[in-house]
């Protein structure tokens, strides 16, 4: 029946293999050999979830990869789907709602040290920054990593962060550092500016 709804049963194939392998890459014959499918039907395949971004591609070795896109809008649900994961209506979506924003913040809030932190990227609906959360500070690795692996629970997904300390943050923004530009200038979100950095601007 999932076929019928999906179109194909190549795609179903493909849907399962790369949901259920998130970060992993896979060439063409492997992806043929593992999913029992023709070459050409998995290439069209593979071409139609390039083109919807489902899944994307990079060369390595001579040889084409594939792997799913996790930051493709609707990856949490797909996921859910084809990898068997149980997901939150805030997840499904495309759209972060408030109650997983203000969540997101409050484990934000509790890495000690932080002086700016912004969120952007897959976490604020309509940004299109490289980066997902920003940290300024002199703050611990482990509580980042600790923190991140929370909100990357509670996303279904990996997230994209940065850290810098307050100093280089400052400098890159006084000389409009381009990445620094990109997330200010797009979408995002301030959870934390106890020196009113932003506020200046």
């Amino acid at each position: 029946m999932i076929d019928k709804l999906f179109g194909s049963k190549t795609r179903v194939k493909l849907l399962h293999l790369f949901m259920n392998h998130p970060g992993q890459s896979f060439y063409v014959r492997e992806i043929t050999r593992l999913i029992d499918e023709q070459i050409n039907s998995v290439r069209r395949e593979l071409s139609n979830m390039l083109e919807v971004g489902v899944i994307t591609s990079d060369s390595a070795d001579n040889k084409l990869y594939y792997q799913v896109n996790q930051r493709y809008d609707y990856y949490t649900a797909l996921r859910a789907i084809f990898a068997g994961e149980t997901v939150t209506a805030q997840q499904a979506g495309p759209t972060n709602s408030d109650g997983a924003h203000e969540q997101h913040i409050s484990i934000i809030n509790e890495i000690p040290s932080l002086r700016l932190a912004l969120l952007a990227g897959v976490l604020v609906k309509g940004s299109t920054a490289p980066v997902d959360v920003l940290l300024v500070g002199n703050v611990s690795p482990a509580k980042v990593k600790a923190s991140i692996a929370m909100i990357e629970k509670l996303e279904g997904r990996e997230i994209n962060y940065t850290v810098l300390p307050y100093d280089e943050f400052y400098y890159r923004l006084s000389v409009r550092d381009k990445f620094i530009t990109e997330v200010l200038a797009g979408k995002h979100s301030v959870a934390i500016d106890k020196d009113n950095v932003l506020g200046e601007q």
